[in-house]
């Protein structure tokens, strides 16, 4: 008797009765204002990154093609020329480093111009043809390539000197909005360029470089071909989610049971499969001593000391699992108690079902948000153009200072250097957002971490306070408040967000610190030996470890705000010397939770991706042609968008499911330790719990006159 009650007072004094305690507290003050201030200081500096970054960000450098004067193809005044012509594409893929200049955007030391479609046949300026007009060559249909604003009565080999037309055009095809050469044409002789085989070996290797955002193209195309029937496929998951929830009232016994005689079952055949195979294997005599060490791990299969090994250790597994079948099957019938009980909660409150459809809006506000500002601060700087010629060595061109600063809209002062123009060189990097770019993303990752961890935290607190609000009610669904859900997320923002705050930001630290150390090793896994290896995946696992425990820590905390309303350090304590006063019952509903939802989760990710796998692979016939499979590039993306999809959609379903068991779980315990049965401390468990636990409630005396009458 001693020992249990110094075991209980090292985890914290049992709950006392509290006469006006009925359900989460109304009247509460808020709570940690300190990081309520510093979190909205801290979101208020986000939008203001935000804010520089849509000034000084320009997302286009990204998006489309730009022209030799910076002008963006397919935009604006180019509108209806999306494509980007080289008038001499081996000036960047003979002459430079390929993947420099893939990084660069393909800028070129070549004229570029946007145009309305790509040439399609081989052509060169002929000799005949130079003392013409530009007019007479050039304005042709597959030939109007020359730069805007060049004179038709200008003679044809001053506009080549002056690099204003092509000397030459290559049957071409866009790609990522830029012209560029077939590889399996026949290349007609060009100056300057002696082998065809190093103009095809160029192009395929600038190809190659881009080939990444060649298969981004596709990817789009795909989903743009498929997205109804994916949108049918997520349909489907959220209707088997659902009725998996609401059945579970009805099944969730029978299921439980199947479940762990189907692992019995698995961990027998995998006994009998062992032993059948360790049988053969001595027989013949096969040993480890034979075969010696070696890398080869497969060799091992042969030896019967290996069978051996995985038989003893199914064995424990087997007699492990049995053994807490029997000794713990009074706490397992309260799990699926609890089980059936989270299953009703969810019922009466349909609508917290639903709510994961805001947290995923907020989650997507979020990440949308975060991806626009590192984009838009990745292309910040303003626009630097500089002088250029294609003959600066003329003497003509020698006054005229090259690469230095000019202005696109006016003309070069120096007209007689022939084909000087003020062209685009690349956007400035010495700008003061430009230098402060580094910190500005890393607080802009911060940031990220920071608000997806507080709006999770923050869909856990609203659920909880709905699903606490069902437990306490007395007279279910008749004691149960109106609009719970909605209480519970007004009452959370307007007292808890800093408490809510300081829970995400313990995680977004540790989380940082993973990133960090991730980060760390990729960048030095070439040049480490064992040991530092080893004490890598050390460091790695604890902080893993750390994660999880502070994720599991808040999310009863976060259930003990929504009840009582304290701060997070008070709600974090009573809720973990709460959860260590029943350790055993907290494994075991853990256990038999994770196994539910786990098979609810592959019944619905498998059905959906059984489904798609048929549909998209055109295995399903007669359907009609209104329901053909689409003509897709990879017909295994939409099968992959459909199976995260329907995950996406069953984790969100069985998170609130699993947010209702835990919360009830939690009023439970503190049912027991706060009530006796008595009239004036009735338990507020249902008959199913009482049962089990062998408790009941005094009846009150209007109730005894029922039962005479």
């Amino acid at each position: 008797m001693g020992g249990k009650q110094d075991g209980d007072e090292a985890h914290g004094k049992p709950a006392k009765y509290d006469p006006s305690f009925r359900g989460p507290i109304r009247n509460r003050s808020c709570t940690d204002i300190i990081c309520c201030v510093l979190f909205l200081a801290f979101i208020l500096g986000y939008i203001v990154v935000g804010i520089v970054a849509w000034v000084y960000g320009d997302p286009r450098q990204v998006l489309y093609p730009r022209n030799s004067t910076g002008a963006y193809c397919g935009v604006g005044a180019n509108k209806d020329k999306p494509y980007l012509l080289y008038f001499n594409i081996f000036s960047c893929i003979l002459a430079a480093n390929i993947i420099t200049v893939a990084e660069n955007g393909l800028q070129c030391p070549t004229p570029q111009v946007c145009v309305s479609s790509c040439p399609e046949i081989a052509w060169t300026v002929e000799v005949n043809q130079l003392s013409q007009k530009v007019g007479e060559v050039f304005n042709t249909a597959n030939r109007n390539f020359c730069l805007p604003g060049v004179p038709w009565d200008m003679p044809v080999i001053q506009s080549l000197q002056q690099e204003l037309c092509p000397g030459f055009l290559l049957p071409s095809t866009p790609a990522l909005g830029r012209c560029l050469p077939l590889l399996n044409s026949t290349l007609p002789e060009l100056p300057g360029i002696s082998s065809n085989t190093s103009i095809s070996q160029g192009i395929s290797g600038l190809l190659d470089s881009l080939n990444a955002r060649d298969i981004t193209v596709k990817i789009f195309e795909d989903v743009a071909q498929s997205w109804y029937w994916i949108l049918i496929a997520l349909g489907v998951a959220l209707v088997l989610s659902l009725l998996f929830i609401l059945l579970l009232r009805l099944v969730a016994g029978p299921l439980v049971l199947v479940l762990i005689l189907g692992v019995l079952g698995v961990l027998a055949y995998g006994i009998y499969h062992c032993w059948e195979e360790y049988r053969v294997l001595r027989d013949r005599g096969a040993s480890i001593t034979q075969l010696g060490f070696t890398s080869n791990l497969s060799a091992y299969r042969n030896v019967q000391e290996t069978w051996l090994a995985a038989l003893i250790v199914l064995a424990v597994l087997e007699a492990i699992l049995l053994l807490m079948l029997i000794f713990l099957r009074q706490r397992i019938r309260i799990a699926i108690a609890l089980l059936k009980e989270a299953s009703k909660a969810v019922g009466q409150m349909m609508s917290t079902l639903f709510y994961p459809l805001v947290t995923f809006v907020l989650l997507l506000i979020s990440i949308v948000y975060w991806a626009m500002t590192a984009l838009y601060l990745a292309t910040s700087g303003q626009p630097q153009y500089v002088f250029w010629a294609p003959n600066a060595s003329l003497p003509s061109c020698e006054k005229v200072q090259m690469n230095a600063s000019c202005d696109p809209t006016a003309q070069p002062v120096n007209s007689s250097c022939p084909g000087l123009r003020c062209v685009f060189q690349s956007y400035s990097s010495t700008g003061l957002v430009q230098r402060s770019l580094f910190n500005l993303q890393i607080y802009g990752v911060l940031g990220l971490f920071w608000t997806l961890n507080w709006v999770l935290a923050l869909g856990q607190c609203v659920l909880a306070g709905a699903f606490a609000s069902f437990y306490w009610a007395f007279h279910k669904p008749r004691d149960i408040p109106a609009f719970p859900l909605s209480s519970a997320f007004i009452r959370t923002l307007r007292y808890h967000t800093g408490s809510l705050a300081f829970g995400a930001l313990i995680l977004t630290l540790v989380q940082i610190a993973r990133v960090i150390l991730e980060y760390i090793d990729s960048k030095l896994r070439g040049a480490q030996n064992p040991v530092a290896r080893c004490i890598m995946c050390c460091f790695k696992c604890c902080l893993w470890c750390l994660e999880k425990f502070i994720k599991f820590l808040n999310r009863n905390a976060y259930i003990m705000i929504a009840i009582y309303g304290k701060n997070f350090c008070v709600s974090a304590k009573n809720a973990f010397m709460l959860l260590m006063r029943n350790i055993v019952r907290v494994f075991v509903l853990d256990k038999v939770t994770d196994l539910l939802l786990l098979f609810g989760k592959l019944l619905v990710v498998g059905g959906v991706g059984v489904l798609s796998f048929f549909f998209f692979t055109g295995r399903i016939q007669g359907l009609g042609r209104d329901f053909e499979n689409p003509s897709l590039n990879y017909y295994w993306l939409p099968i992959m968008i459909s199976i995260l999809g329907a995950y996406v959609i069953a984790s969100g379903f069985f998170s609130v499911f699993g947010m209702c068991v835990d919360t009830l779980f939690l009023c439970f315990l503190e049912d027991l330790e706060r009530n006796d049965g008595s009239l004036d401390r009735p338990y507020y468990m249902p008959k199913s719990l009482l049962k089990i636990l062998g408790k009941k409630n005094e009846a009150f005396p209007e109730d005894k006159k029922k039962k005479k009458k």
